[in-house]
């Protein structure tokens, strides 16, 4: 797991949790008052607002709180909190129990955390039925809000940049976040230049185990799978989980 956890209280703003998530390079904020934890703060909730009012609400983060979260216990084997990962669709927070009875925050377990404990394992599973083969595309003088538009409607979290059909660079949520609205950056500027580039890939076949330490080597979380010189899918951290808990 990660620890230990960066949170902020209700009563400060979205644009301070924008912030505060972009210092510290992360892409989910806990909540919390005090020792309770009343939330979670993510990406993706972040391009959501983005898209609904093109820009980010400079109000308090308790009046639009939503995202929930699953709560472990520190001794919580690796196989069942990617299983709570996959089934519930949810935030995993671990919580150890105090000496006042009182349980407290002890980490958040991210989709890279779980294939970095996998990565411990002789696990090097297949990607069949892990991956996606849907992949969105749009060119480099497409504003950050049309890619920011297509994330949200497609329920994905990053984009390829292509230019005369090859890729040109990705654009991702966490470009999105420290790139863009960590440095006040104009939505309906061009995308080229605030995306990722050069694009990393790998070949189409590629496992489960040796996508992850490609990924874990250039510190990226989505990795375009490329056949006959195209890319014809993607694998993302959340995707390995999946892999590495159902293949063999």
């Amino acid at each position: 797991m990660s620890s230990p956890v960066v949170t902020i209280h209700s009563r400060a703003t979205f644009v301070e949790a924008v912030q505060n998530m972009a210092l510290n390079g992360i892409g989910n904020l806990v909540v919390a008052d005090g020792k309770k934890v009343t939330g979670i703060i993510t990406e993706r909730e972040l391009l959501h607002h983005l898209v609904l009012n093109k820009s980010i609400p400079n109000k308090q983060i308790k009046y639009f709180l939503k995202e929930k979260f699953t709560i472990l216990d520190p001794g919580t084997s690796i196989l069942t909190a990617a299983k709570s990962m996959i089934e519930k669709k949810e935030r995993l927070l671990v919580f150890h129990k105090a000496s006042t009875g009182v349980p407290q925050l002890a980490g958040i377990i991210t989709a890279s955390d779980i294939v970095r404990g996998f990565l411990e394992t002789d696990r090097n599973p297949g990607l069949e039925g892990a991956m996606t083969n849907r992949i969105f595309t749009l060119r480099p003088g497409n504003t950050i809000l049309a890619a920011s538009k297509m994330m949200l409607r497609r329920g994905i979290g990053s984009v390829l940049v292509t230019s005369n059909g090859s890729p040109y660079s990705i654009f991702t949520e966490r470009d999105l976040l420290n790139r863009v609205l960590g440095h006040d950056v104009d939505i309906e500027e061009k995308v080229g230049p605030y995306s990722t580039r050069p694009v990393v890939t790998a070949p189409y076949g590629i496992r489960a185990g040796d996508a992850a330490k490609l990924m874990f080597a250039n510190k990226i979380k989505r990795l375009p799978l490329t056949e006959g010189g195209r890319i014809k899918a993607m694998v993302t951290a959340r995707d390995l989980v999946e892999a590495f808990q159902w293949g063999r």
